[in-house]
């Protein structure tokens, strides 16, 4: 039987080497607070569409919209009335539009996380110079920011129409500056809520509904109670069930610190003793949206 031998190999050394262009990085190396500052200013722009598509900037500036055309109207009458004062007082004017404020970050937390979780890139971020403290804080200050700017705003025109309008400049300064302590409180404390519901799914639709669950519903359960303690004369009963809602918590701090009338039924805010229990009820929360945000994705980052 004939046996086959496989073809010669043609002579001469036919290895080739190509140059594809890879070389390595010999530049600065920015390390760990540039990869921070990198993934905050990404995701801050990212609250409000921008560096995205036109479709992902519709509702966010939708909504900045809604929040400012109310105050601009409000400067609008005061002027054209020549009034003495504001119709609504800076502290209240996110107490009032809490819906928009609750929807904004409904859709903002899990485009913020969610996506990250889907897609399974968070260990990737961490694969970098990056930690996971680096990303929690990164995330939380950039949502909290964007919230910052939604709700102060609004406060802003109020400020230069009032200004304009010729009111009296050191009660509209003291009010503008109460206000935006009230609305840097409201930002974190949302922030943080809105992002620890939003990360235990990596479904968006499913973290819109929760947080906007989460939001509304303690809300509407708070406002129900608080509706019918008063009605059976319990003004002590309302105070302490106002702790069960970041609404109703960010509205008692600024009734007893910052001067602001309330919103519970009677008009019948906490007073400083009942303030601090607020303030540590909040500081609490935000400490614990923290704390709880950390645990999740040293869990996701492995």
């Amino acid at each position: 039987m004939a046996v086959e031998h496989p073809a010669a190999a043609p002579p001469g050394d036919q290895s080739r080497i190509h140059n594809i262009g890879y070389r390595s990085y010999d530049g600065p190396r920015l390390g760990r607070a540039y990869a921070r500052r990198s993934l905050y200013s990404q995701s801050l722009r990212g609250a409000y569409g921008l560096g995205r598509s036109a479709k992902s900037k519709v509702l966010p500036m939708l909504l900045f919209v809604v929040m400012c055309v109310p105050a601009a109207i409000m400067v609008a009458v005061a002027v054209a009335t020549k009034a003495n004062d504001l119709p609504l007082d800076y502290t209240r004017y996110a107490i009032v539009m809490q819906a928009v404020i609750s929807l904004y970050v409904a859709s903002q937390a899990p485009q913020s996380v969610s996506r990250d979780l889907r897609f399974k890139t968070v260990p990737l971020y961490f694969s970098r110079p990056i930690e996971t403290a680096d990303y929690v804080r990164a995330k939380y200050a950039a949502l909290a920011s964007a919230l910052f700017v939604l709700t102060a705003a609004p406060l802003l025109v109020l400020y230069v129409g009032a200004l304009l309008a010729k009111l009296d400049f050191a009660d509209q300064t003291e009010g503008f500056a109460q206000g935006l302590v009230s609305v840097a409180l409201l930002s974190l404390l949302f922030a943080g809520i809105g992002l620890v519901v939003a990360s235990v799914t990596p479904r968006r639709g499913f973290g819109i509904a929760a947080v906007i669950a989460v939001l509304t519903i303690s809300y509407g359960a708070v406002s129900t109670l608080q509706a019918i303690a008063d009605v059976q004369d319990s003004s002590g009963a309302v105070v302490w069930i106002g702790l069960f809602s970041p609404i109703t918590l960010v509205d008692g701090v600024q009734s007893a610190f910052l001067g602001a009338a309330s919103a519970f039924p009677g008009g019948t805010g906490p007073g400083t003793g009942e303030g601090v229990v607020y303030v540590l009820v909040a500081l609490g929360l935000i400490a614990a949206a923290h704390g709880l945000l950390m645990r999740r994705y040293k869990k996701v980052g492995l």
